[in-house]
């Protein structure tokens, strides 16, 4: 599909969307903060908390709970104390019943604030159903390409809608930058699934196939797989029919762990693997086994990160130990952005003129200038008027001492922010 042809569809499923903007809600998560008073702030809060991009959700639930309890008492502007009012829903990784939720929210619940938590999948629905009735919304964890390109942001920018996140020239410049780290026959093969960050990740334009044929590397790229397929045969056919010694691109965990298995079975072993979205978690590692150690991916965050919270004043170090503590698990890098959403909204409403008016929130939402947990975010300065840009980095998957794996920083060729932690090793098949 062409990008005017993606953008001509992406306009379609907006009209649809309007349609449906005030359908069938699902019931709040319970634990809700209630307080109907003309002195509350209601947020409504998207995320995908079950179904496949559920590990995303993980933080987001986590996150919640923290800010239910820092903002029980409210939160203080010009003098004046707000009772806040949190109204969560799971979107079930579902796009349409995000834009369901959304719709119902904005119009029906008339929330003065709402939230789509992380992921594409979630984030474009909810913005614009956020767009069409005029509610502003503050979103992260999703390249910013993948939230403005293909709702026609760059020919209009949105009025309503802030994000802030890397691009997907940062990622691809970290990919680039691990390939070029080591030898190969610079045979790429491309992975892209059949949905919105497939589109974006594949575009001919902006995405992943034009950046690397630009650095001297060769693109082979088969057809999309549909998500969640359970049949790569004819992708890897390809990849080895044409000896790619790289495949790259992005996918979700059950879909790369299938693809994985199956490249070991039809002996299919390519020196390097680098994938978005799939790589993020231990989790998708440790599914994987052996055939997970040496996966490379994007890093958005790290106990590493030097800033800290403008909420708590804890920094990644202190918000990823709290995490294993609490939840006997290893940190997850969506983790820093689900805690860095909540000190932009939190800032937002503390500035904003009124902030019970729509209007006024998203103009305070607009001067955001503030230090985060995953670094400054100002819009305006960025690459699009409702964009801020943060840091990314290369990671490889090693063997770790505390927990089976872990995430090792190997390029900043991006951001300077982190020095390597070591080189970028071959996969080792054996």
């Amino acid at each position: 599909m062409s990008s005017i042809e993606f953008l001509k569809s992406s306009i379609s499923r907006r009209t649809a969307l309007k349609s449906m903007g005030a359908a069938a809600a699902t019931l709040a998560m319970p634990h809700v903060l209630r307080a109907d008073t003309t002195d509350t702030i209601k947020i409504g809060f998207v995320s995908p908390m079950t179904g496949p991009l559920a590990p995303f959700g993980e933080a987001d639930s986590y996150t919640l709970d923290k800010m239910r309890a820092l903002l029980a008492g409210g939160i203080e502007n010009k003098g004046k104390k707000y009772n806040i009012e949190i109204i969560p829903h799971d979107a079930q990784s579902n796009p349409n019943k995000a834009a369901e939720i959304a719709g119902n929210l904005i119009l029906n619940d008339e929330v003065h604030l709402i939230i789509p938590a992380s992921t594409t999948d979630i984030n474009s629905p909810v913005a614009d159903q956020a767009e069409l009735y005029g509610c502003p919304s503050i979103s992260t964890a999703a390249p910013w390409q993948a939230f403005v390109m293909p709702r026609g942001g760059a020919e209009k920018p949105f009025e309503w809608n802030y994000h802030f996140f890397w691009g997907l020239e940062d990622a691809l410049a970290t990919f680039v930058g691990l390939w070029k780290s080591v030898e190969t026959n610079k045979k790429v093969g491309m992975l892209f699934p059949r949905n919105a960050d497939g589109e974006t990740w594949g575009n001919n334009d902006y995405g992943l196939p034009p950046t690397v044929q630009k650095e001297g590397f060769t693109t082979v790229i088969p057809s999309m797989f549909q998500p969640r397929t359970n049949d790569f045969s004819a992708q890897i056919a390809e990849y080895k029919a044409q000896e790619c010694d790289i495949v790259g691109g992005i996918t979700y965990p059950s879909d790369l762990k299938t693809f994985i298995t199956q490249c070991s079975q039809q002996n299919y072993k390519p020196k390097v693997v680098t994938v978005a979205a799939a790589l993020l978690f231990p989790s998708g590692i440790a599914a994987m086994g052996p055939l997970g150690e040496g996966m490379s991916t994007e890093v958005w965050w790290t106990p590493a990160f030097t800033f800290k919270s403008s909420l708590t004043g804890q920094n990644s170090a202190d918000i990823a130990g709290e995490w294993e503590s609490s939840q006997n698990k290893q940190w997850i890098q969506p983790l820093g952005y689900a805690h860095a959403l909540w000190e932009v909204v939190v800032d937002t409403l503390k500035r904003a003129e009124d902030p019970r008016d729509r209007a006024a929130i998203r103009d305070a939402a607009k001067a955001t200038n503030l230090n985060t947990l995953v670094g400054p975010i100002k819009f305006g300065d960025g690459p699009h008027p409702n964009i801020c840009k943060t840091p990314i980095f290369g990671g490889q998957w090693v063997k770790g001492a505390k927990y089976p794996y872990d995430l090792k920083i190997v390029d900043n060729a991006v951001s300077k922010l982190i020095a390597p932690e070591q080189q970028l090793s071959l996969l080792n098949w054996s």
